[in-house]
């Protein structure tokens, strides 16, 4: 097993790593006061594009962490920086499926958000979306997907937050985004271009948040072929932790694999104790 060194900074999934759904994993308050301790930077970097950091930090507030929004970085954050990277802002208009964290981001970067039924080409008079985004959402309804359908068919450019097709919570495994994602390209016909793990970007964005390489960036996640592949994909290693979706018979089935595999953050702080 390569050694656990040369650790200056860590990309942290939250899903499955910190938490299921509002029941905190054992040992989240020593892992992150270790981190304090160590002066080790890190970012929280999830796909779960449903929270704004705001929204982040109180709920780690609420287990007993204490976080800035500036160590939060979320998909839809990710989704709103890529965006503004490649279209004007100022002309370009989004409909969004999702909640406040994937909203929220595309109104602070100076984008306009089309409501339901605002289709070009429709009955009814409107000036549609030139973009749909499309996030995890509690509150998907029927007509939001018909909107994001209609849009997509009329020429519009697909987004996905993410692609996690399942996610961990209190209740067990329930759908992710990805489920969402699917039935969105089987009524459209069109594949979304994704922001989240595994593709770089989001590693990358949290890298240059950190100011570090990829020599010495350790990215944490429970999910294989999203945290794992992503980092693989990056050039960062990566620890999997056991107490998320996937498991050690993923592992095996796999052809890549994480820098190191722990049962939990008990045993990543463990480690980083006994690390110089």
């Amino acid at each position: 097993m390569e050694p656990f060194s040369n650790i200056r900074a860590l990309i942290i999934d939250m899903d499955g790593v910190l938490w299921h759904g509002d029941q905190p994993i054992p040992g989240l308050t020593d892992f992150f006061q270790t981190l304090r301790d160590q002066q080790r930077s890190f970012i929280l970097a999830t796909n779960n594009a449903s929270l704004t950091p705001e929204q982040y930090v109180i709920k780690l507030a609420k287990m007993g962490v204490t976080v800035t929004q500036n160590e939060i970085l979320t998909s839809g954050i990710a989704t709103a920086l890529y965006l503004s990277e490649h279209e004007d802002p100022a002309t370009t208009r989004v409909f969004v499926i999702g909640e406040d964290g994937a909203k929220q981001p595309l109104i602070e970067r100076g984008f306009t958000l089309t409501d339901l039924y605002e289709v070009n080409g429709s009955k009814t008079p409107s000036k549609g979306a030139d973009i749909v985004v499309c996030g995890k959402d509690q509150t998907l309804t029927w007509d939001k997907l018909a909107t994001a359908t209609l849009n997509i068919r009329a020429g519009a450019k697909f987004i996905g937050t993410n692609a996690d097709t399942t996610l961990p919570t209190e209740h067990g495994i329930t759908h992710g985004n990805g489920a969402i994602l699917a039935a969105l390209q089987v009524a459209t016909g069109v594949t979304p271009t994704i922001i989240g793990k595994p593709e770089p970007i989001i590693y990358q964005q949290a890298m240059a948040l950190l100011d570090t390489d990829t020599s010495e960036t350790i990215a944490i996640g429970d999910r294989l072929e999203t945290d794992i592949l992503g980092a693989v994909r990056t050039g960062i290693r990566s620890i999997m932790v056991l107490t998320g979706v996937s498991t050690e018979d993923d592992l095996k089935l796999s052809d890549y694999q994480p820098t190191w595999v722990m049962p939990d953050i008990r045993a990543i702080t463990a480690a980083l104790k006994n690390t110089l």
